[in-house]
């Protein structure tokens, strides 16, 4: 039960493609008026699907994923191999800037905390940015911004930052530490999953040798990743934290373009946000 002095949060993590469960899910929300938070706190793509959510704009992220995410102006491999990025941010978010804008006029009327989560390339650490009209674009963006697979390094507030799941990969931590008792947790990964150290992660301090900052955080966020799914099912006193997360039958991966899988996902999505409400 929640206590009365505390406050309620909705936490979305990322995962590229696999952000359409997420987007079921809030998509199944929308459909309820299911909208019972103090705060929301997203990263990566997780920050495109709470402000969706927040500017209540049913569908649109489902049109993100599967459609303008499975153009071949965004995810190339070809491009890639070639020294471009594999994931073309700048397109896309020109594309969807002009054709499917985030409503900033109803998504800030709701006064609702709204964050999003970026890492430092300076010391690998989290910033949080309290999103606003003037900066919602920008940062989100900037949060999404997956380092290797967008080759850009963007900056927010003077600084330049990366990816906010590197650093933060679901910032449940960061709920807790502005007053959440009682958090939801939307997350693109299998329930018993725990993130084991890849290729990636080994190289990062060759790849990133310019930004000594970030390779460690992505060396780091394994520990990081698996730490907090020990938070999640662990919490501490007086915190109360309900877990969304994708059946056994998802079986979308990070840069998936079948549009017959996406479309599976995202209905799973919807039907495990109907039993989330009913968790609240």
């Amino acid at each position: 039960m929640q206590k009365d002095s505390g406050k309620t949060a909705l936490v979305v993590e990322g995962g590229a493609m696999r952000g359409i469960f997420a987007a079921g899910v809030l998509d199944a929300f929308m459909e309820q008026s299911f909208l019972p938070f103090d705060m929301v706190i997203g990263v990566s793509a997780g920050s495109i699907n709470a402000a969706a959510y927040l500017a209540n704009q049913h569908g649109r992220n489902y049109k993100v994923f599967t459609d303008y995410s499975l153009r071949p102006e965004y995810i190339s491999w070809k491009k890639f191999l070639r020294g471009g990025h594999l994931m073309d941010l700048d397109w896309s978010w020109d594309i969807t800037g002009r054709e499917l804008p985030i409503n900033a006029d109803s998504l800030f009327k709701k006064n609702i905390d709204f964050e999003i989560g970026i890492t430092r390339n300076s010391d690998g650490s989290s910033k949080f940015i309290q999103a606003s009209p003037e900066n919602l674009s920008d940062v989100m963006k900037a949060s999404c911004s997956v380092p290797l697979f967008y080759r850009n390094f963007l900056k927010v507030d003077g600084e330049i930052v990366a990816d906010g799941g590197v650093s933060a990969p679901i910032p449940v931590e960061r709920a807790i530490e502005k007053g959440a008792t009682k958090v939801m947790v939307i997350r693109s990964r299998k329930s018993d999953y725990r993130m084991k150290n890849g290729n990636e992660n080994k190289l990062s301090r060759f790849l990133f040798r310019k930004h000594p900052g970030l390779a460690k955080a992505i060396q780091k966020r394994p520990d990081t990743y698996n730490q907090t799914i020990e938070l999640i099912n662990h919490p501490p006193a007086g915190v109360e934290i309900i877990d969304i997360c994708p059946a056994d039958s998802f079986s979308t991966k990070r840069f998936s373009q079948d549009k017959e899988i996406l479309d599976r996902d995202y209905k799973l999505g919807k039907e495990q946000g109907i039993e989330a409400i009913e968790r609240w």
